[in-house]
């Protein structure tokens, strides 16, 4: 019923204000502190400092929409903005799951190649077709926390429920033999207490903001060999952004491309971050090599890239743009 209100409000004119005056909603999953939050804070406040009457309003926390339930109100222009897992989208288009794939992305530097790519312009392109538009690119990478035994290797997994957060690391766990348990990254805390979970993935940042550190036993992070990369990008509803004058476009396309390049740097830095939050909690830190990597990406190419080719309408024409970014 809450739900049901919230849209009903959701569908109330865009426009408020004084005269001339634009008030945008963004709204995230993601706790105050997460980086995340702070894109959406600093695109906010350099948009308001531009004075072009233009005022973005920040919803965190799940507060108006719930996590997965985010994309849809977007498209249809019943929210103005979002930072969003955009795999979370991948039942409306299959195509955004090859944006969580296991070992598609190698370095935060390989990410941001991916960003400027032929391959998200692609992803842009069907983005845009559901009335929706990139204002800033962003990967983060991250790993695996386990209540029962470290995770470096397929065998490791076997017999453990765990979150894996997109299709694509759904599909290869599953092939190790996990049980899966879907479900977004603000949930795992209460799972992983109740031993709904063993095993989870999540990026470094989701690991600390939601405090999961209390939880884990071993933590296997984002080091030199991930395997786990997600594109969680800040977008905003394409009409929404046509209605706004030059001046306010202007003013967010700048404050965008001062955030994007913010996002790249702190998502090096939380990597190092979460090893620490974790440790200082007495989680033993389990460290993927080379050939743990290898093992893993021969494993979804057996089943997470196998399904994806097969399900999705020029998914092989997909995987190998993205694949072609080294």
């Amino acid at each position: 019923m809450r739900l049901m209100k919230i849209a009903a409000l959701a569908a109330l004119p865009l426009w408020a204000g004084a005269a001339g005056a634009e008030e945008l909603r963004l709204s995230h999953q993601f706790a105050p502190g997460d980086l995340r939050h702070r894109i959406a804070e600093m695109v906010a406040e350099d948009v308001a400092a531009a004075d072009v009457d233009l005022t973005i309003q920040i919803f965190p926390s799940g507060s108006l929409f719930k996590a997965t339930e985010q994309y849809l109100p977007l498209s249809r222009g019943q929210l103005d903005m979002t930072v969003l897992p955009l795999s979370y989208a991948g039942g409306q288009r299959p195509e955004y799951n090859l944006t969580l794939m296991p070992g598609l992305i190698k370095s935060h530097d390989h990410a941001a190649r991916m960003n400027a790519s032929p391959f998200m312009a692609e992803i842009e392109r069907i983005l845009n077709e559901d009335d929706v538009m990139t204002l800033v690119h962003g990967y983060l990478a991250g790993g695996f926390a386990s209540t029962d035994g470290c995770i470096r290797r397929p065998e490791d997994i076997k017999g453990k429920t765990v979150r894996a957060a997109g299709k694509g690391f759904e599909e290869m766990l599953q092939a190790a033999g996990a049980s899966i348990a879907s479900m977004p990254s603000s949930e795992t805390y209460n799972a992983m207490q109740q031993n709904v979970l063993q095993a989870l993935n999540t990026s470094s940042s989701s690991f600390v903001s939601f405090r999961l550190q209390e939880l884990a036993k071993c933590y296997t992070p984002a080091s030199d060999v991930t395997l786990w990369f997600m594109y969680q990008p800040l977008l905003i509803n394409k009409t929404t952004f046509d209605r706004l004058t030059p001046e306010q476009q202007e003013a967010l396309r700048a404050a965008s491309a001062k955030a994007e390049a913010y996002y790249l740097e702190e998502a090096k830095k939380e990597d190092a971050a979460s090893v620490e939050v974790f440790r200082n909690a007495g989680v033993e830190i389990a460290e993927m090599t080379e050939e743990d990597f290898m093992a893993w990406r021969d494993l979804a190419q057996q089943s997470s890239y196998k399904v994806f080719v097969e399900e999705v309408p020029d998914g092989q024409k997909l995987l190998d743009m993205a694949l072609a970014v080294e």
